[in-house]
C-alpha cells in the first residue's frame, strides 16, 4: 500500500475512533445533565407544593394533589402548585400507603376535611407500573431506573415527585441526534482536509523517490533539487548534495584509474624496453650495467607508487590499519627533523621548530603515520625551498596548530583546489601521492590539512588537531 494510502487510512481511522468517543462522552454527559436537570426542578416543584400542603390547614390532613392544573384554597394566601402532566404526585402516610381522594374545603375556616383520604393508587402512576408499597420503596431507595424522583417530607407523611426516563431519553437522544449530524459533518470536511494536505505533503517524497532512482542507477548529473519544506526539505537537499559529492567521487575515480595507468605504464615500458634491448644484445659492455640500473630504478619506483596506492586504499576503507593513541607531538617533530636531516644537508637547507616553552603537546594519533604524514610534507617542502623551512607549533583554544612553510616559490594558483588529491603534482613531482597520503592520515587522527602561499612567498602547508591531555 502506498504511502499516501496508508496516512489517509490511519487518519480516517484515527478521525472515526475520536468521533465515536466524542458521541459516547456527549451521550452520557448530556443525560447526566438533563437527568441533573429535572431532578433541581423536581426538588424546586417538592418544596413549593409541600409549603402548599403545610399551610393548607389542618397539619394533619393532605390535600389530593392533581395534575396539570392549579388548585385554589379558600384563604387568598394558599394556592395549590402547577403539577405538569408529565410529572406524578402522591402522597404517602408514615406507614408508606398512597392516600387519596378529593379536596374539601370549609368556606368560612379553610380547613381540610379527613373523610375523602382513602388508599388508592395515583391513576397517572398507574400507567407506568403497577405501585404498591413494596414498589415505592424500591423507588425511594433509587434501584428503579425508569423514573427520576425527590421525596420530600411532609407533616403528613412523604411528598413523592416522580418523572419517566423515557421522556429525559427522548429529549438527550434529539439533542445528540444533532449534534453527531454535525460532527459528522465537520469530521467530512476534516478528512477532505486531510486528502488535499497529505498530497502535498506526499508529493514532494514521490518527487524525491524519483530523483533517489536516478543516484541508483548512477545518473548523478541529472539529479535535481526538490524544493519542499521542513525535514523533507533538509533530506532533498541531502540527497542533492551528496549527488553532487557521488559525481565528483565517480569523476575523481575515473582520473584516478586514468591517472594510475599513466603512472603504472611509464616505468613498466622502461623497464621492458632495457629488458628486451639487453635480451636481444642491443646495449653492451657499460650500457648494459646502465640499462640494468634503470630496471632496478624503475622497479623500485613502481613498487613505491603500488605501495603507497596500497596505503591509501587501506586508509580509505574500513581496515584497521589505523591505531591511534596519544603522541607527543615534540617527540614527533625532533624524529621527523632527524629523518629529513640527510636531505636538508644535500640541498643545504636549514631547518627551524619552534614549540610551546615548558609546555608539551600531545595529539591522539597513530605515531606511525603520522609521522609519515609529517615526513611527506617536509619532503615536498624541501623539494622546492631555497633556505629554509619553518615547523610551528602551538595551542589555540583547546587546539594544536601546525605549520610548516618554505621560503620558495608557493603552489601554483591552479593547484590549490585539488592539491590534495591522488596523482596531483607540480612541477619536479614524483608521483602526486604524497599530499593525498597525508591528507588521508591527518583526517584519520580527526584533523584537517589545509594548503596556502605566503604574501612574502613561499608555501604553507597547515594542520588542526584537537589536543589530548597528557597520559
Amino acid at each position: 500500500m502506498k504511502l499516501v494510502h496508508q496516512i489517509n487510512l490511519a487518519f480516517g481511522l484515527s478521525l472515526v475512533l475520536i468521533l465515536s468517543v466524542t458521541a459516547i462522552l456527549l451521550h452520557y454527559v448530556l443525560l447526566d445533565h438533563f437527568i441533573g436537570t429535572e431532578k433541581n426542578d423536581l426538588k424546586t416543584l417538592s418544596a413549593a407544593m409541600s409549603a402548599s400542603i403545610t399551610k393548607a390547614g389542618d397539619l394533619t390532613m393532605s390535600p389530593v394533589l392533581t395534575t396539570g392544573a392549579a388548585v385554589t384554597m379558600p384563604n387568598s394566601n394558599i394556592t395549590a402548585t402547577l403539577i405538569p402532566a408529565d410529572v406524578e404526585a402522591f402522597v404517602t402516610d408514615f406507614n408508606g400507603n398512597v392516600l387519596s381522594g378529593t379536596l374539601s374545603v370549609s368556606g368560612t375556616t379553610g380547613m381540610v376535611s379527613s373523610d375523602t383520604w382513602t388508599e388508592a393508587v395515583p391513576a397517572n402512576l398507574s400507567k407506568f407500573t403497577a405501585v404498591t408499597s413494596s414498589s415505592i420503596k424500591d423507588l425511594w431507595k433509587g434501584t428503579d431506573g425508569r423514573y427520576v424522583m425527590d421525596v420530600s417530607p411532609i407533616p403528613q407523611g412523604t411528598l413523592t415527585l416522580l418523572t419517566p426516563m423515557s421522556k429525559i431519553k427522548a429529549i438527550e437522544q434529539a439533542l445528540l441526534g444533532r449534534l453527531i449530524l454535525v460532527i459528522c459533518i465537520v469530521g467530512a470536511i476534516m478528512f477532505l482536509l486531510s486528502l488535499f494536505i497529505t498530497k502535498r505533503l506526499i508529493q514532494p517524497l514521490m518527487n524525491l523517490k524519483q530523483e533517489l532512482k536516478k543516484v541508483k542507477e548512477r545518473h548523478f548529473t541529472d539529479v535535481q533539487l526538490v524544493r519542499a519544506g521542513g525535514e523533507i526539505g533538509a533530506v532533498a537537499q541531502t540527497v542533492y548534495e551528496m549527488a553532487g559529492e557521488l559525481n565528483r567521487f565517480n569523476e575523481v575515480q575515473k582520473q584516478f584509474f586514468q591517472n594510475a595507468s599513466h603512472e603504472l605504464k611509464t616505468p613498466l615500458m622502461s623497464i621492458a624496453g632495457y629488458a628486451e634491448g639487453i635480451r636481444d644484445g642491443i646495449f653492451e659492455g657499460e650500457n648494459v650495467r646502465k640499462g640494468l640500473d634503470v630496471i632496478l630504478g624503475e622497479s623500485s619506483r613502481l613498487g613505491k607508487i603500488v605501495t603507497e596506492m596500497t596505503l591509501l586504499a587501506k586508509l580509505d576503507s574500513e581496515e584497521d590499519v589505523f591505531k591511534p593513541s596519544k603522541v607527543s607531538l615534540n617527540e614527533l617533530l625532533t624524529e621527523t627533523s632527524e629523518r629529513v636531516n640527510p636531505l636538508l644537508v644535500k640541498k643545504g637547507l636549514t631547518l627551524h621548530i619552534a614549540c610551546p616553552e615548558n609546555k608539551e603537546l600531545f595529539i591522539m594519533a597513530d605515531q606511525d603515520k603520522l609521522l609519515q604524514a609529517l615526513l611527506n610534507v617536509v619532503t615536498n617542502a624541501a623539494r622546492y625551498a631555497k633556505e629554509e623551512i619553518h615547523i610551528t607549533a602551538n595551542l589555540e583554544k583547546g587546539k594544536i596548530a601546525l605549520s610548516v612553510s618554505d621560503d620558495g616559490p608557493g603552489f601554483p594558483q591552479e593547484l590549490l583546489p585539488t592539491l590534495f588529491h591522488r596523482f596531483v603534482k607540480g612541477k619536479d613531482g614524483e608521483s602526486g601521492l604524497g599530499l593525498a597520503i597525508a591528507r588521508a592520515i591527518v583526517e584519520r587522527c580527526g584533523g584537517l590539512i589545509q594548503a596556502t602561499n605566503r604574501k612574502e612567498g613561499g608555501a604553507v602547508v597547515s594542520f588542526g588537531f584537537p589536543a589530548a591531555q597528557r597520559v
